[in-house]
């Protein structure tokens, strides 16, 4: 009698499915429409430039005024309907000589910002502050709807996810189905034409062979124990390490944005690291020591995640938390506390000395916190477990160059070791005293 393999029919029918499934159904994503570009108009009727006022302005005048809102001067927006255009000349070169003849308006606007006079810009000519003026008077524009905002996980396919993962599971319940049907006909076909089908069920089952053999369970327990208590060690191993750790604060703060862009010394804000054990929390009067003046970003700060209404927002928490009036441009003292997440946490039995490392051995901040002037978001870069600060003990030259803390002491221990440069593990680094009293 004939056998017939009617499995090897089957798994063709299989591969024949999948390959209909992948190259009938490809869905064709819809592409993303092209943006319009809604560039700013570079000509008003007053005939200014509004490109060469928004250069004149940012170098000139955005340390005191903004276009839109009040800063330590008035806004601009709107300067043109408000005052004659001679007026204006006049007043942007020489302020302080209209204030003196007595000019109403000039006097006024004197009185009004506290007696402070502008500052005097005689090297610009009229055409210059017709280009500011240009730059001052485009309207602001509408926010974008909807606000970037933090970026949101949209489907950019024209098919949505679940519409294709149904499709997906209805055309393999159709295979599974097929392949049921084809089972069947081979086996009527069988036993109409009195063709032998294989015996099923005839050999030992699998689990009854694995138990039958001692040595194979032996072994196999002896596996399983092994890569269990490698596991169990692994994550017992973890407890307490919080590499990565990445909260969301209640005021967005951007290192790349000040360590980063901006190029803000890290010890700036963490004064307290040059002196202290800990690096601290900068008080929001340092924030404020820059924030006074900018309570907008610049516009090339925006971003695929963060838009420029974002960052705009987040300094108006700040200025609610430190009770800042920007209209006033003052104080109301109605303040609130920012509840920070502190990132960076060492056990309360491991002593660590932030002015040891940062004044005395002069290691710098990214050696431990990584690179946070890349950073949007703060995350803990290093585990700040014991042996990665024993490692950094024994892999450090200690830094003896114009450093006189060390230079006694590396002359002696130099000679002891026979060594030129002394890691800090050879200077005591490694002594359990250290770190742990």
């Amino acid at each position: 009698m004939k056998q017939v393999k009617h499995r090897n029919s089957a798994s063709k029918i299989l591969i024949l499915g999948t390959v209909f499934l992948f190259t009938f159904f490809n869905p064709v994503f819809a592409q993303d429409e092209a943006a319009v570009d809604n560039a700013a108009v570079t000509e008003t009727a007053s005939g200014g430039d509004v490109a060469k006022g928004e250069e004149l302005f940012k170098s000139l005048c955005a340390a005191c005024h903004k276009r839109y809102k009040k800063a330590v001067g008035p806004a601009l927006f709107g300067v043109a309907d408000k005052y004659d255009r001679a007026w204006l000349y006049s007043w942007v070169k020489n302020s302080a000589a209209m204030i003196a003849s007595g000019d109403a308006q000039a006097v006024a606007v004197y009185e009004e910002y506290n007696k402070t006079a502008m500052n005097a810009f005689p090297q610009l000519s009229n055409a210059d502050i017709d280009n500011i003026i240009a730059y001052v008077m485009v309207p602001k524009a509408d926010p974008p709807s909807p606000p970037l905002g933090k970026k949101t996980e949209t489907v950019e396919a024209g098919v949505s996810t679940n519409v294709l993962l149904i499709i997906l599971v209805l055309v393999f319940l159709m295979l599974v189905v097929a392949l049921f049907l084809v089972n069947k006909t081979l086996r009527n076909f069988a036993e109409a034409n009195d063709i032998e089908l294989p015996e099923t069920g005839s050999k030992t089952p699998i689990w009854k062979a694995f138990i039958q053999n001692q040595f194979l369970v032996m072994v196999t327990a002896i596996f399983l124990l092994l890569i269990s208590g490698y596991f169990v060690y692994g994550y017992f191993m973890q407890v307490g390490v919080d590499q990565g750790y990445q909260p969301v604060q209640p005021i967005h703060y951007s290192h790349k944005i000040h360590a980063g862009d901006n190029k803000i010394e890290c010890k700036y804000c963490h004064s307290s690291a040059r002196v202290s054990k800990t690096s601290g929390i900068p008080s929001l009067n340092v924030c404020m020591n820059c924030h006074k003046s900018i309570s907008e970003v610049a516009d090339a700060t925006a971003t695929e995640e963060y838009s420029k209404e974002f960052y705009d927002g987040e300094i108006q928490k700040l200025y609610k938390a430190v009770g800042w009036d920007t209209n006033t441009q003052s104080y109301t003292g109605d303040t609130q506390p920012v509840k920070w997440v502190r990132i960076h946490n060492l056990p309360d039995f491991a002593y660590f000395n932030h002015s040891q490392h940062v004044s005395v051995a002069g290691v710098e901040c990214q050696t431990c916190h990584g690179p946070v002037e890349e950073m949007e978001i703060m995350y803990q870069h290093a585990p700040l477990t014991m042996g990665w600060c024993v490692n950094c003990h024994r892999e450090t030259n200690v830094k003896i160059a114009d450093n006189k803390y060390y230079e006694k002491i590396h002359k002696e221990l130099s000679k002891k070791y026979g060594v030129d440069q002394l890691t800090a593990a050879q200077m005591g680094g490694l002594e359990c005293g250290k770190c742990h009293y």
